[in-house]
């Protein structure tokens, strides 16, 4: 492990060497910030971002080739991050708070607000974040970069928080086949990625719930890393999902900081532990909410999810697992399954959503409507101009 950390490190020294030089040459492309959408509550807010050279990307279609693909990737992944630069968060109240960018170019702010801003799309918050200074080798942008982190807040009426993965659960990422997973993320897009069939319109069923206004918020939880935030964004609009915040992690080589638990090694220990950490953040900012947790049978979901129950007893309404049709991995779902019955907590492994809709009505999270044929972000906005 010290070897990795070492050669970690390495990685890191070299690409902040070269950006320092690129700038300095006057050859880095023009900054951006970064704001990813987030969530909070009345009283505190949690902002994530990363400050970065633009790299380049240009508006996806549905005709792009795999070699166009290809080399947008290469650029998602070959950034230029800018360590070290101040940035500003300015609230409505007035107050101002500072925070100054990682070494890989990330940003976290933790603030409390006194006022809220004025809420757009109904559940979601606005908060301005601009760069107010940047390191010495860096030369002053032509204009303020800037960029509106948007934060989700719950409303009261909320019954049930919904927490979702993605690769496997919403689409097809072949988990589970190193091969054919890196094919599927290198050559593909946002509209040439498809979700699942049902997916969209369960996931909108429960995000309205019985009540049948959107007010149960999702947040969606992966291994991804976030040099595909655009792109998992981009998808999620295209094909109706709820919005929600997109927790995503670091694209690093150093060991987790939390320790799975035995028998996880590798990259399943890093995702393990990078999902427990945020689902438990999640469960922690809102105490009195209690959760569906949705994954499938390709990695450690079901085992992680097993870990929220035991750490957060009471909190969890329902489990679905999409089998991804790996014997071996639905045989470790079995054991999982009956334990968490003992406890009270239903955890269902299905070859489709809707099987997990019915579940889902017949324990009163959903009610047997269609879903109107509209966006989920235009349904919400519709209700915020109500």
């Amino acid at each position: 492990m010290k070897l990795l950390d070492a050669l970690s490190s390495f990685t890191e020294w070299t690409d902040h060497l070269l950006t320092r030089s690129t700038a300095r040459a006057g050859l880095l492309r023009p900054l951006q910030l970064d704001a990813y959408r987030s969530y909070g509550t009345a009283t505190r807010f949690y902002i994530k971002g990363r400050l970065l050279a633009d790299r380049g990307l240009t508006a996806q279609t549905a005709a792009d080739s795999r070699w166009r693909n290809f080399r947008s990737m290469v650029r998602r992944f070959n950034s230029r991050e800018v360590a070290g630069a101040d940035l500003v968060a300015e609230l409505p109240d007035g107050t101002q708070h500072l925070v100054t960018t990682d070494d890989e170019g990330y940003f976290t702010l933790i603030i409390e607000p006194q006022a809220l801003p004025e809420p757009v799309a109904y559940l979601w918050y606005p908060v301005p974040v601009k760069v107010s200074r940047l390191p010495r080798h860096f030369r002053s942008p032509a204009q303020v970069v800037e960029a509106s982190a948007l934060v989700m807040v719950p409303p009261p009426t909320a019954e049930f928080g919904i927490i979702s993965d993605l690769d496997d659960t919403v689409f097809e990422t072949s988990a589970t086949n190193v091969l054919k997973m890196l094919a599927r993320t290198l050559f593909s897009n946002a509209h040439s990625r498809l979700p699942y069939v049902g997916v969209a319109d369960f996931y909108r069923r429960l995000q309205r719930g019985r009540t049948k206004q959107p007010d149960n918020p999702f947040f969606y939880v992966s291994s991804s890393p976030w040099n595909l935030y655009d792109m998992l964004d981009e998808f999620m609009g295209i094909h109706e999902m709820p919005p929600g915040p997109l927790l995503l992690r670091d694209l690093g080589i150093a060991r987790p900081k939390s320790t799975p638990p035995p028998g996880v090694v590798g990259s399943a220990a890093v995702h393990f532990a990078h999902k427990l950490h945020e689902i438990n953040d999640l469960l922690n900012t809102y105490p009195n909410l209690p959760f569906v947790l949705l994954g499938d049978s390709g990695q450690e979901d079901a085992r992680i999810y097993r870990e929220v129950v035991r750490q957060h007893p009471g909190r969890i309404l329902a489990i679905y697992i999409r089998d991804v049709q790996v014997p071996a991995r639905a045989l470790l779902v079995g054991p999982i399954t009956q334990e968490l019955h003992t406890e009270g907590v239903p955890m269902l492994l299905v070859p489709d959503y809707a099987t997990a809709a019915a579940h889902a009505a017949s324990i009163g999270l959903i009610v047997n409507e269609p879903i109107p044929d509209k966006p989920a972000e235009t349904i919400i906005i519709e209700k915020a101009s109500e």
